[in-house]
């Protein structure tokens, strides 16, 4: 039977009948209202949609974890400033983004840069983009995605702790967050960059978050240089609980991270969630036996420092590779940024937390390595491992890398001249906590 040919049978004699009583104008009026829906169409997914805005949350909480992280780690009379350096982020950036900095990085645009449409958050509403994510609302998307933007900057702090001016801080971040997050984030995801259709692969942020901080955090250090009792203070971590407290909460906001990534819920954020798992637990495990190894002792720092590089190396990863493959990046990545951070400890590069060792290293072997374990069987619309697969990565990874380096250094250096990045000897030598904020973390 033509279903076509007799509901427009049944159609013609409706309005016949309804024009005998002078009623066919209102049907035409009804037939005109009515909405027209293709099968084509987006739809929303409340699963996805109820997943997508856990995992938001999730990926917010990491930055206030990297804020107790990294306080942890340096002097109690710094320990305001470098939580607030987490804190403030949150603020400036996800203005930055609502105005500007998501329609760079995701509006249609160039190979480079992407476009203004979505500025202020114009056009990003309750409907899906099939471009990006076709079963949750294109707003949440961009919120999710803001998440990410915001705790990037925020890993820098870590290469100059106890050493930079507050308000010359939040210039550079909101600068830095449009000069070098953006248009990398446009090459890596938007539509239209030009190292997603080279086909690199980066689930989560290999390149976007870890390697332009890593690389930024590595130019960071040469254009600060020593903090002022370098080599001769006790730098041993202050409160090693609250690197603890950092530790757990940027691992369990890490899930929202690799596996929000995958933005639907279902086999593929399983695949991205267990590799999370095992692939910290084998950079913590690798990190700390070569700390026995190297240092005699296998400590909790140590152990919650590999636990994050591990995180940082499979972030590229999680949503292309087995659990196997994961374990073996997590070990990989883990050794690598442990051996480097002990040459550093040696040399005199002042990254004070050792950003570049953990982001800069981590999400290069991890992204290298995404190139030789990535399978199709976990995720079709990747790629399979492979020479050529890893020669894009390189590529791909060299790419940013140089980019970020050159860019943060350019930056850094210019706001040296306008505002000036330090206080002074006096100021370091009191603090950064009372002489910027006026405030004390104990008392």
């Amino acid at each position: 039977m033509n279903l076509k040919s007799t509901r427009a049978g049944l159609c013609a004699k409706t309005l016949a009948a309804l024009g005998a009583l002078g009623l066919a104008p209102l049907a035409f009026a009804q037939d005109a209202m009515a909405p027209v829906t293709t099968a084509t169409a987006p739809a929303i997914n409340s699963g996805d949609t109820a997943w997508m805005i856990m995992a938001t949350a999730l990926v917010m909480l990491m930055t206030p974890g990297l804020a107790f992280f990294y306080a942890g780690m340096v002097r109690s009379k710094n320990a305001v400033a470098t939580m607030m350096q987490s804190f403030i982020a949150l603020g400036v950036v996800s203005l930055l983004w609502w105005a500007v900095g998501y329609s760079m990085a995701f509006a249609t645009g160039g190979a480079f840069l992407g476009g203004f449409d979505w500025m202020f958050f114009q056009g990003v509403a309750g409907t899906p983009n099939a471009d990006y994510a076709g079963t949750i609302p294109h707003l949440l998307f961009a919120v999710y995605q803001m998440m990410f933007a915001i705790i990037t900057p925020a890993l820098i702090a870590g290469a100059f702790a106890e050493r930079m001016k507050f308000g010359t801080y939040v210039v550079f971040i909101a600068l830095w967050s449009l000069c070098i997050y953006a248009p990398v984030a446009h090459w890596v995801w938007g539509t239209g960059g030009f190292l997603r259709t080279m086909g690199l692969l980066d689930f989560a942020g290999g390149t976007v978050v870890h390697q332009t901080a890593g690389f930024s955090a590595l130019a960071a250090a040469f254009v600060f240089g020593k903090r002022t009792d370098y080599g001769r203070a006790n730098y041993a971590a202050h409160s090693v609980p609250l690197i603890a407290i950092g530790t757990a909460l940027l691992w369990f906001g890490w899930f929202g991270f690799n596996a929000g990534s995958a933005l639907a819920s279902g086999e593929l954020s399983t695949f991205a969630f267990a590799s999370t798992h095992f692939g910290a637990l084998a950079g913590g495990l690798v990190w700390g036996m070569l700390d026995m190894f190297l240092k005699g002792k296998f400590n909790l720092v140590g152990f919650c420092i590999g636990l994050v590089v591990g995180l940082v190396s499979v972030t590229p990863a999680a949503g292309f590779v087995t659990v196997s493959s994961a374990i073996i990046i997590g070990v990989c990545g883990g050794a690598a940024a442990n051996l480097f951070a002990y040459w550093r400890g040696k040399s005199q590069i002042d990254d004070s937390l050792d950003v570049f060792a953990c982001h800069g290293v981590g999400g290069m072997v991890g992204t290298l390595l995404t190139g030789v374990f990535a399978s199709k069987l976990v995720n079709p619309a990747g790629a399979d491992g492979g020479f050529a697969q890893f020669f894009i990565q390189l590529k791909g990874s060299l790419m940013v890398a140089v980019f970020a380096f050159i860019g943060s250094f350019v930056l850094l250096k210019v706001l040296n001249m306008v505002m000036g990045l330090r206080p002074t000897t006096e100021q370091e030598t009191r603090g950064l906590d009372p002489v910027e904020h006026g405030e004390s973390a104990y008392t």
